[in-house]
């Protein structure tokens, strides 16, 4: 996966995510809905065959929206690892 920054300012994050489709922009989304003080969190796919999700994100001002990225993201492996390591018991 690649990761183009689109826009970046304080509170604001937009970025494009290259490679990937519905399955983790939306899985993405969900997860950075738990973070503490993301004010919105959305993605769009301008067309499904051509284009990539570009992931939009808006954090509280005391928040770095990079960071709060990052965290969802690592939190989201955290969870599939999880998910792997139970599976591999059954």
């Amino acid at each position: 996966m690649e990761i183009n920054i689109l826009h970046s300012e304080k509170g604001s994050l937009r970025v494009e995510l290259v490679g990937e489709d519905h399955t983790f922009a939306n899985a993405l989304r969900k997860q950075l809905w738990n973070q503490q003080g993301v004010k919105l969190a959305g993605y769009n796919i301008e067309h499904p065959l051509i284009s990539h999700p570009v992931l939009v994100l808006d954090v509280d001002e005391k928040k770095d929206p990079k960071k709060v990225l990052l965290k969802a993201a690592e939190e989201l492996k955290n969870n599939n690892l999880d998910l792997i390591a139970k599976l591999k018991k059954i």
